[in-house]
């Protein structure tokens, strides 16, 4: 007798979300399917129908560790206002999510540094670049404004990579440079 399915609609976001919770413990070295099984506490053919492969399971999870800085930015009045000051708001916005859970930070780079060897992560990592651009391109132009993302970048890379702390009024300094707004 054929056992009835079990109904678990949230599941694939289980697993999502167990797998950002292996990358953030164990990198992407420890990240398999029978490990993500685990963390979600679902059977390991589940992640398999889910995701055929650990490439499909990191392009997800990258997609949702993505929503953290980009959300940030398009949920900002300050970005909205046209009269803020640009460089101290982004300076600010920066400054929030670094000094948040700086571990999702880091999880967060790590997915989307992972696509320099990992080919079909690319096209997640081009659409997150894309939509800040496209946010930060209502208050100045692309060009200036993927010059904006890769200079946050850098500065959450090196703070990440130096073990410092984020300074805002060195990001706010930079920032303004590249927009030609002065200190």
């Amino acid at each position: 007798m054929a056992r009835p399915r079990r109904h678990d609609p949230e599941r694939r976001e289980r697993i999502v979300d167990a797998a950002l919770r292996v990358v953030g413990r164990s990198g992407l070295s420890g990240l398999s399917h029978r490990t993500v099984a685990a963390e979600a506490d679902v059977p390991l053919g589940s992640t398999t129908y889910h995701f055929a492969s650990l490439d499909e399971l990191l392009v997800a999870a990258l997609r949702k560790a993505n929503e953290g800085f980009g959300r940030l930015l398009r949920d900002s009045p300050a970005l909205a206002a046209p009269d803020t000051d640009l460089a101290a708001a982004l300076a600010r916005l920066l400054g929030e999510w670094m000094s948040g859970d700086r571990a999702r930070v880091q999880l967060e780079y790590e997915l989307y540094l992972a696509a320099l060897r990992r080919p079909a992560l690319r096209p997640v990592a081009a659409e997150w670049t894309q939509t800040v651009v496209a946010v930060l391109a209502h208050r100045t132009d692309p060009v200036t404004a993927r010059a904006l993302v890769a200079l946050m970048d850098g500065i959450c890379l090196q703070c990440l990579l130096t073990g410092t702390a984020y300074d805002e009024g060195y990001g706010r300094l930079m920032l303004a440079r590249i927009l030609d707004t002065g200190a």
